[in-house]
């Protein structure tokens, strides 16, 4: 144990004079896998004025663009840690599968975004360093690696607060102020805005909330659960809805939300599919 702590130390040590320099990442991810070890590591800033940026993220060169693209693009706004800071204002370090609802692995965003890393279990903080920003660093097991088990998940835990100090102090100095002339991006805040309208022009009022659920994750049980509806009346909506959409399965729905962001202009509410379809 005490081995461990003077890596700790000398880790945090040489974190501390890197403070506002473009090493500070790497250096924050080694002292975090000196205490427990991880395969994969990713810390995205999220800020309502802009889209996503990528402080840091390992995966291979090859498949990095691609999955980051259409992360920023807007499937981000399906992400559970993002929907666990926003909508809930969670905090903290959590594991993937305790915030993301159930069937959200057999979801296209789950497949699409993770089907080159093979990630076997995930962990992350998310830090609010302002009102209107956060940081998540997502840490990763792959497929051959064990689950992160209690003891390290409680580690990481119990040091969020030197996490949060640090991550406050490099990137909290990035905060910027609301442009008073109106001219700020707004983009993050009319993606969400697009999100919670996809389809309504379309569908009716219980289609547009079983599609929302379907999109977010959730397995038809589990819609039938929160709406108070049978299994059998969630599907018939999915297919209700399916047919007015034009698509034929949940991988061409994700695909054509994401293709209805992409071709957002001078967005102003509603539903995106209006200007797409």
């Amino acid at each position: 144990m005490s081995n461990t702590l003077k890596d700790f130390s000398d880790k945090l040590a040489a974190i501390m004079p890197e403070i506002g320099s473009d090493r500070l990442p790497s250096l924050l991810l080694a002292m975090l896998k000196s205490l427990v070890p991880f395969d994969n590591a990713l810390i995205i800033h999220y800020d309502r004025n802009e889209t996503p940026s990528v402080h840091y993220n390992d995966i291979p060169p090859l498949e990095r663009e691609s999955q980051i693209d259409l992360f920023v693009n807007g499937a981000y706004l399906l992400d559970p840690f993002y929907r666990a800071a926003v909508d809930k204002k969670r905090s903290g370090l959590h594991r993937l599968s305790d915030l993301a609802p159930e069937g959200f692995e057999k979801t296209e965003y789950y497949r699409s975004y993770f089907k080159h890393t093979e990630i076997k279990d995930e962990i992350g903080y998310i830090i609010h360093i302002s009102p209107d920003q956060f940081l998540n660093i997502s840490l990763s097991r792959l497929s051959f690696a064990q689950r992160f088990n209690r003891s390290q998940i409680s580690t990481l835990s119990d040091i969020g607060a030197v996490v949060e100090a640090i991550c406050k102090a490099q990137w909290g100095t990035e905060i910027k102020p609301q442009d008073s002339s109106g001219g700020s991006n707004q983009l993050p805040n009319q993606l969400d805005s697009a999100l919670k309208h996809f389809g309504t022009a379309y569908l009716t009022d219980r289609e547009s909330q079983v599609v929302q659920l379907f999109l977010h994750g959730h397995s038809t049980k589990s819609i039938a659960e929160r709406l108070g509806i049978s299994p059998e009346t969630v599907k018939l909506h999915r297919k209700n809805s399916y047919a007015k959409l034009d698509v034929s399965s949940q991988a061409e729905l994700f695909y054509l939300f994401i293709d209805s962001l992409a071709s957002l202009s001078d967005y102003s509410g509603g539903d995106p599919l209006v200007g797409y379809l």
